[in-house]
């Protein structure tokens, strides 16, 4: 059985994680750890475990956590993050899967843009970036895995054959893209207010998004690595609108040579070949965003404008599955050995 501890187990992510987790054949939970809530059951938090998780929240130790757990997720503010993987990757062979932004982005500078100074950058040429369908034999080996953005997961995945396969042409690349309210954390702010969110749309991160970065990071490293001379010019929009959970993105990308819909859809699908969480629409089919809650996998459909000139892709995941926890666990999984939807089916 693999030991896994949560650190920051109170969230939406860590809640997530758990429903996961509770019904994993391999998984055995140690410690689940709240600064908040210490002392209080878990099952106060997310009541779906009542008569399921006895376990109590406690403060975060963690030389006892590396050394009851094989592997801890971290649920935990950026720079909180990073120092807690540090010390728990001192103590003994335990591997660390973080979902805080900590070790998203290889570029330091740009996480001090983003994020401030960071506070542990030793490891960050070491963190494999999370993405299985870009990096899963790099996960498999790995001791430190940064889990991706939830709006990253899902921007990535719907423009990487384009990378990939050099059919980017010149001009900008635009990604609208909308989240359910969980996306904003399990906060209390007058914002994220039933009574200020429902029946509403709203633009937000209009002078920037940190997600915009990584989406870019991880275009340009598949471009570069199929040796496609392509520079990613990206103009990034996200929307809160009135759902509980849920990414859907729209990306238009101007291509370099005429292709039908049911061509590219053919790109895709090769690109995506074996890859069990990404599912391919039929052309001109639009994913919906209740069609992957509660889920790990990510529903992609693509198309192409009447000019022929430019891609629309669609692409829909559920922000606490695939665009987190789920995809953490798959992670875990492919860390360990096993059947990477263990669980998640």
């Amino acid at each position: 059985m693999i030991r896994v501890s949560i650190i920051g187990a109170s969230g939406y992510t860590g809640g997530e994680l758990l429903r996961y987790l509770i019904g994993h054949p391999e998984v055995k939970l140690a410690h689940l750890t709240s600064e908040t809530f210490a002392g209080q059951p878990i099952h106060s938090l997310h009541t779906f475990l009542k008569g399921r998780c006895g376990l109590i929240c406690e403060k975060a130790n963690p030389a006892v956590i590396a050394q009851d757990s094989d592997v801890v997720f971290l649920g935990l503010p950026h720079g909180a993050s990073a120092k807690m993987a540090a010390a728990l990757l001192e103590k003994k062979v335990v591997k660390v899967i973080d979902l805080s932004a900590d070790f998203r982005l290889q570029n330091l500078a740009l996480y001090t843009r983003w994020y401030g100074k960071h506070p542990v950058p030793r490891l960050v040429k070491e963190a494999v970036y999370g993405l299985p369908e870009r990096y899963r034999e790099d996960i498999r080996r790995a001791r430190l895995v940064a889990a991706p953005g939830c709006y990253a997961t899902t921007s990535v995945l719907a423009g990487l054959p384009l990378f990939a396969k050099g059919l980017v042409g010149p001009g900008q690349i635009i990604v609208d893209a909308k989240s359910g309210i969980s996306g904003a954390g399990r906060k209390v702010e007058a914002a994220y207010l039933f009574a200020e969110s429902n029946e509403t749309v709203r633009a937000y991160g209009l002078k920037g998004h940190r997600h915009h970065p990584e989406i870019v990071q991880e275009w340009q490293r598949a471009a570069a690595e199929a040796k496609k001379k392509i520079k990613v010019d990206l103009i990034f929009t996200p929307h809160l609108v009135p759902m509980n959970r849920g990414i859907f993105v729209t990306l238009y990308a101007p291509l370099n040579k005429r292709l039908s819909a049911e061509a590219l859809r053919e790109v895709y699908l090769s690109y995506y070949l074996r890859q069990p969480f990404v599912t391919l629409l039929a052309p001109y089919e639009s994913p919906e965003t209740k069609g992957v809650a509660f889920t790990n996998h990510c529903q992609i459909g693509v198309s192409i404008e009447p000019s022929g000139q430019r891609a629309v892709i669609l692409a829909a995941t559920d922000n606490l599955g695939k665009g987190a926890s789920g995809q953490a666990v798959q992670c875990m999984n492919l860390m360990f050995g096993i059947d990477e939807s263990t669980g998640l089916q």
